[in-house]
């Protein structure tokens, strides 16, 4: 039998991705048929000025689900299909957004930590390739245990990274169904269809956590296990 590991990230990573990316392409789609009355756009702008931050500006962006929040610009990117709409699923995905904004302004400490490691999730994704290939390849780092702890430090990093996210992305749909709840946008039906969207897109940050702690664990096997055979 092969090893688990590596089974899982060939196999069964990119099943389980496929499958929950379709979901919550459905789910949107789904969503998207019930009318809400506020666009997008309009959703999110409601939500920060009444959450009291001005200084964020919402903004159209180009493609499908590429909405996102920008610290440095310090703007809410939605994508078209959720910008002008008024539906449950452009909503909530706007609110969502914003609740990273309002994240932002509190000082919520998991954005702070994710935003931290920005720099050093840069520089190990250009370690990996140097320390696994400047050398004479994988088999040779193997076998020099300063550098094989090096690069599973760098890949470690990606799983790290993707764990602190969760909650941040947990914490941000919370807080945009929490204020969706509050001002009663979303009641009912609606407010359950904004709830489903949001777990779909959240299941998503989830199997990325999955499949970065399953690739360091497989790496930390192959390395370690060759390191006590030298």
């Amino acid at each position: 039998m092969g090893d688990p590991f590596f089974l899982l990230l060939l196999f069964g990573i990119p099943l389980i991705s496929q499958m929950v990316s379709t979901q919550m392409r459905k789910r949107f789609v789904e969503f998207s048929k019930d009318p809400m009355p506020l666009s997008g756009r309009e959703a999110a702008e409601r939500m920060l000025f009444e959450n009291g931050i001005t200084d964020v500006q919402v903004m159209s962006t180009a493609g499908q689900l590429t909405d996102h929040y920008d610290p440095q610009r310090k703007t809410v990117n939605l994508s078209q299909v959720v910008y002008d709409q008024r539906n449950v699923a452009a909503v909530a995905v706007a609110t969502h957004e914003c609740g990273h904004a309002v994240q932002h302004a509190t000082g919520y400490a998991m954005l702070t930590a994710r935003s931290k490691m920005v720099p050093l999730m840069k520089l190990s994704n250009i370690a990996i390739p140097v320390l696994a290939f400047g050398g004479a390849g994988i088999s040779q780092i193997a076998g020099n245990h300063g550098t094989a702890m090096l690069l599973l430090v760098a890949m470690g990093l990606p799983a790290l990274f993707s764990l602190v996210t969760l909650p941040v992305e947990f914490n941000a749909s919370r807080r945009a169904l929490n204020w969706l709840e509050d001002v009663g946008i979303a009641v009912g039906d609606q407010y359950a269809g904004a709830r489903k969207a949001l777990f779909w897109a959240a299941m998503t940050y989830v199997v990325a956590a999955l499949g970065a702690i399953i690739q360091a664990l497989y790496f930390a096997k192959f390395f370690l296990g060759r390191g006590r055979r030298v």
